[in-house]
């Protein structure tokens, strides 16, 4: 069988309820993201999926290595920010092997086309870690008109070179993506294409809000502003650009042999939903890392399959690489497990305990099966998922061995781990004095 072409898609602060398929409501001018509703109809859903982390450069650390994103000194931030620019510690190592630079090395084409957050150039970026095209921005947020940073500098990238162009960016990267593949159909190459969105991540704007980027510009926080409208017309307008990809790739005849992947960085921020979770971005409750994981590939993964398959973002990193016969570098093994087997076979699942931990707040979590070890502000939960997946039941106290059995096996995970840097930053944008919590 010829050797697939591979979409990873990743949306930015996605809700797990924002779309459709996962239980989303329509919105006043219809359904919210009825290509991806299809994508999941016709490929695989899975509902106990996980990002590696509640917040963006983190999980992306892991999404591009395979590994655990404890094992970088740059993913202790959380997130990379803009004062990190010039540093040449806080980013991804271009000697550290990641999936790009695999596939590259076993004859596939390469291509970022959205955000990186990985680091800042000279030290870093996504040309020398395995990508022969880049489009996007290098930091972790950026204005969708001016496409200026949250530090105001201009931050549009065309391969190394900072890059002008007019445009609503979701729009932008989405016709990038489609000039992308019906390039490479002229190519005798497999490719991977990283279509990494920076909807619907602040500022709140849709095409028609081009007058608020003079406003925000200040503050991309956007505290004043943003409403749960505005927030899915940018999740639409996402999907409408999946769509263009889609049809791109139909016509060019690549559709059936494509993997394409779809997923969220990390959990919904606070105009998404989240439904039935609680908790958001920087939590480890499951609102802030159980994430949408979509998979699409006819000729592979038969239509209309949902799974409760566990899995982490750097799972995914190992499918692709398993999907493409490509192996990890010997001296770099991946902590992330393939799926293949998941996408093959109707039914198949097997055991995969998930472990998290956060500077922020001292959180960390390990859910194993039906049951989740939570700890926040130094307070141990016990939650079992499926029976109470808003971990408002804590039975901790009710099954203390098994409380204590899930923390020991938390602790002798974390102790394969660095630990965490005591100069590791926490970078909240925003506090209960800008909104209420729970």
């Amino acid at each position: 069988m010829q050797k697939p072409n591979l979409i990873f898609i990743v949306a930015d602060d996605l809700g797990f309820a924002d779309l459709g398929c996962y239980g989303g409501r329509d919105a006043a001018f219809g359904p919210v993201s009825p290509v991806l509703d299809r994508l999941a109809a016709h490929g695989l859903k899975l509902t106990q999926g996980y990002a590696n982390s509640p917040v963006c450069s983190p999980t992306r650390f892991a999404m591009i290595t395979g590994r655990y994103q404890y094992r970088l000194r740059g993913a202790a931030e959380e997130p990379i920010n803009s004062r990190s620019k010039g540093s040449t510690t806080l980013g991804l190592p271009p000697e550290h092997p990641t999936l790009p630079s695999l596939l590259q090395g076993a004859g596939y084409r390469t291509a970022l086309i959205g955000k990186w957050h990985l680091g800042y150039p000279p030290a870093f970026g996504p040309l020398q870690s395995g990508y022969e095209e880049f489009f996007g921005p290098m930091s972790g947020g950026v204005d969708y008109f001016s496409h200026h940073s949250s530090a105001g500098h201009h931050d549009l990238y065309l391969g190394e070179q900072s890059h002008t162009e007019e445009g609503y960016l979701t729009d932008l990267l989405s016709q990038r993506a489609v000039d992308y593949v019906n390039r490479m159909a002229t190519q005798d190459t497999p490719f991977l294409l990283s279509l990494h969105y920076t909807a619907p991540h602040w500022p709140w704007e849709t095409r028609d809000d081009q007058a608020l980027s003079e406003e925000v510009k200040s503050n991309l926080f956007h505290l004043h502003g943003g409403n749960i409208h505005q927030y899915r017309r940018m999740i639409h307008h996402m999907d409408e650009g999946i769509g263009w990809l889609v049809e791109a790739l139909r016509a060019n005849g690549q559709l059936d042999n494509t993997l394409i992947v779809f997923t969220s960085d990390n959990g919904g921020e606070r105009f998404s939903d989240n439904w039935p979770l609680v908790g958001g971005k920087m939590d480890l409750t499951e609102g802030g890392i159980r994430v949408p994981w979509i998979a699409h590939w006819p000729a592979v993964i038969a239509p209309g399959r949902e799974s409760t398959q566990q899995c982490l973002t750097m799972d995914w990193t190992a499918t692709l690489l398993d999907a493409a016969g490509v192996a990890a570098h010997p001296d770099y093994p991946l902590d992330g497990v393939s799926l293949l087997p998941v996408l093959r076979a109707p039914g198949q699942e097997f055991a995969r305990p998930v472990h998290f931990r956060m500077n922020h707040r001292g959180q960390r979590a390990l859910r194993d099966g039906d049951w989740k070890y939570l700890r926040v502000d130094g307070h141990d939960y016990l939650f079992n998922i499926p029976a109470d997946e808003r971990e408002r039941a804590n039975v901790g106290g009710r099954q203390p061995a098994r409380l204590a059995e899930l923390r020991a096996a938390w602790e002798a995970w974390n102790a394969t781990m660095p630990a965490i840097p005591e100069d590791a930053t926490v970078s909240l944008g925003y506090s209960v004095k800008d909104m209420p919590q729970r």
